[in-house]
């Protein structure tokens, strides 16, 4: 049996997998993408803009909710969401900075052995 060994990292590697792994479906993508289009919260229309069925879109809120990529108030039937810069700015600095460090790496390799 396979034990989760996701404890054995650091915390700012698990939280940056984790938002990979948030933006990792085209949908969520999808959704990402409807919500930053509009100047206010988006309610009821991310469904309207997506082949995908009500509770599909659903599942999908709620994992990019659960990442702290959108916030958002359901009342009664009608949800509102807005995307949470903080997380993404967050998140975007922690991506550049892991791209700009693999990136020397991977130029002094080439210059050494690839």
């Amino acid at each position: 049996m396979a034990l989760n060994k996701k404890e054995e990292f650091i915390k700012s590697e698990i939280a940056l997998a984790d938002f990979a792994k948030a933006i990792s479906h085209p949908a969520r993508v999808a959704i990402l993408k409807a919500i930053s289009k509009k100047e206010n919260c988006i309610c009821g229309e991310i469904v309207d803009v997506l082949p995908l069925a009500q509770s599909t879109v659903s599942q999908h809120l709620k994992e990019l909710k659960k990442a702290g990529l959108i916030s958002g108030t359901i009342d009664g039937v009608r949800s509102c969401y807005c995307i949470n810069w903080k997380t993404f700015e967050k998140f975007a600095g922690s991506f550049n900075d892991f791209f700009n460090k693999a990136k020397l790496k991977s130029e002094n390799c080439k210059t050494n052995c690839c």
